[in-house]
């Protein structure tokens, strides 16, 4: 009996450490390092808009307009384009203006998006 008990202690701890995470430990989303200059930002969120992040909620009277700075809206253009992209090879670089964070950076009324 000790033994089958000692199986099935040994199966579950198995599976507990294989076991893939769940939902949400894996989120990733794409925004501008703050420690890059605005000048950057704006570059690489020009390049970004052009080359196919959804730059649309980041113009005026849009959800994600404000706060109106450069790096909010920089955020916003380098996580579209990383979301939209990264399954196919896409990064969030930006020549290094950018970081990836595990937590979520939207805020009312502007939401960020997350494709798994």
């Amino acid at each position: 009996m000790s033994i089958v008990l000692l199986r099935i202690m040994l199966a579950l701890l198995a599976t507990s450490v294989i076991t893939p995470k769940s939902n949400g430990e894996n989120e990733q989303w794409c925004i501008a390092d703050e420690q890059t200059p605005d000048d950057e930002l704006q570059a690489a969120m020009d390049w970004a808009c052009g080359n196919g992040a959804d730059c649309s909620k980041i113009q005026m009277n849009q959800p994600c307009y404000y706060p109106n700075t450069t790096r909010d809206h920089a955020s916003y253009a380098f996580n579209s384009y990383f979301q939209k992209f990264k399954n196919k090879g896409g990064s969030c670089y930006f020549k290094g203006a950018a970081v990836i964070t595990e937590l979520d950076p939207s805020h009312n009324p502007c939401r960020y998006e997350f494709i798994p």
